[in-house]
């Protein structure tokens, strides 16, 4: 399997605090892998060094070249990002947010192409917010703006696919059509997804593989079977932790 992600000795200080401490992974092509860990471990912080957002240390590549040697309309060919919270009220009707994630193939002098319009419309159609299109952001629920910030991404057509904490603060309902078509994203379309988590049992229900950070180091990383376990889990949150039987969304309708 060829590596979409590959980090290596990765290390970050913010205002002179080190943030990130020589991680080290690779993600394989096609993988949905998730990111765990406590507050403050390095979670957001390493997804923005994969999106250039920060002077990293190390080496953080995607599709085979160093993230800091692409320039950002490359770099965003490459990945996509559904950041965790969505507080701005965008004056905009769903179609023509969905088209901005088309931005690194548009120019500002141009209209849209044929292209741009049939990857916005798959989009829309693949997240189930066909109905939206006319419909300003103001007016949507949160589970509704979360599937229209996944077309978004979607519509970019990258082959990386970051997401930090995409079902926070949803209802049970909403929390589980998203990640189902997060999971069908994956399997379907062969989009790598590389998600932070907090959610452990959606973590472990939903992903290949789980990635375990803590002050700011790769602590543990392996299948949710071998990671979601009561010694493991006490070792990365410092509290015991109980094994029982708990209830899972089905994976398919």
């Amino acid at each position: 399997m060829n590596n979409a992600i590959q980090i290596e000795n990765l290390a970050l200080e913010l205002n002179g605090s080190p943030i990130l401490r020589g991680v080290s992974f690779d993600i394989g092509q096609g993988e949905y892998v998730s990111i765990i860990g406590p507050n403050g471990a390095g979670k957001t912080t390493l997804l923005r060094c994969l999106l250039g957002m920060y002077p990293y240390s190390g080496s953080a590549k995607i599709g085979g070249t160093e993230c800091r040697g692409y320039d950002s309309r490359a770099l965003a060919r490459q990945v996509s990002y559904v950041p965790q919270t969505h507080d701005i009220e965008f004056p905009l009707a769903v179609y023509d947010f969905v088209m901005m994630g088309r931005y690194p193939y548009l120019s500002a002098l141009s209209p849209a192409q044929k292209q741009d319009e049939d990857a916005v419309e798959q989009a829309l159609e693949i997240t189930g917010t066909t109905q939206f299109r006319t419909r300003t952001f103001r007016t949507l629920s949160g589970g509704e703006r979360q599937k229209v910030y996944i077309a978004a991404a979607l519509a970019q057509e990258t082959p990386v696919m970051l997401l930090d904490e995409p079902a926070t603060f949803l209802d049970w309902r909403h929390q589980t059509e998203v990640m189902r078509l997060l999971k069908k994203i994956n399997v379907e379309r062969g989009v790598t997804i590389l998600a932070v988590n907090h959610d452990l049992n959606s973590a472990a229900h939903w992903s290949d593989r789980i990635i375990a950070l803590k002050d700011g180091r790769t602590l543990f990383t392996g299948t949710p079977h071998e990671l979601i376990q009561p010694a493991p889990l006490e070792t990365l949150f410092e509290t015991a932790f109980v094994r029982k039987e708990t209830l899972a969304p089905a994976s398919e309708q």
